[in-house]
């Protein structure tokens, strides 16, 4: 079985014990954090090596490690192929910045990116202005104005909605 679907069984196991799996989230999200820390310190910098060498860089074991690489793999400038990834694959956690900015955010990861290095990456409107693009990313619109009740029905039968094709709609959802 691959790295990959190891963890996010492990991970997500929807029998394990709520607060086995309650532990091993806060465990790895305080883990995690730590990576992120080092990582920022120079974010310019690309780190490369095997799953197993990096999981010793950053004093991980390799399943938290394989989180970690699953957790980032969207930010990254080239994804690795975590879904065939084994202990001895080698893998880069090169970033892009603002990417990985907008990700936090939209995984609502405020532990992520309210961290302090940030600051010496981005001025604060900047992280502003990446939060607002990415929370307008995510906001969906409704198309055409909204049919009231009371207002003429579409289908142009001359009656109001709400004796019309309303209960239609209803009926069919």
């Amino acid at each position: 079985m691959a790295l990959l679907e190891q963890w996010r069984d492990m991970a997500y196991s929807p029998t394990a014990n709520k607060g086995d799996l309650q532990r091993l989230w806060q465990k790895y999200f305080l883990q995690e954090k730590e990576v992120y820390r080092q990582l920022l310190k120079n974010p310019d910098e690309e780190v490369k090596g095997t799953v197993k060498e990096l999981a010793e860089k950053y004093n991980l074991d390799i399943m938290t490690m394989v989180g970690f690489l699953d957790g980032i793999n969207d930010s990254l400038v080239e994804p690795n192929d975590i879904d065939n990834m084994e202990e001895d694959t080698e893998v880069s956690l090169k970033f892009d910045k603002v990417l990985l900015y907008k990700n936090m955010v939209g995984a609502k990861a405020d532990w992520l990116y309210g961290l302090e290095e940030w600051n010496d990456i981005f001025t604060e409107e900047e992280k502003e202005q990446y939060y607002k693009e990415q929370k307008r990313s995510t906001t969906f619109k409704r198309e055409g104005k909204k049919i009231g009740r009371n207002d003429p029905c579409p289908c142009g039968s001359g009656k109001k909605y709400k004796n019309c094709c309303m209960n239609k709609e209803t009926a069919q959802s």
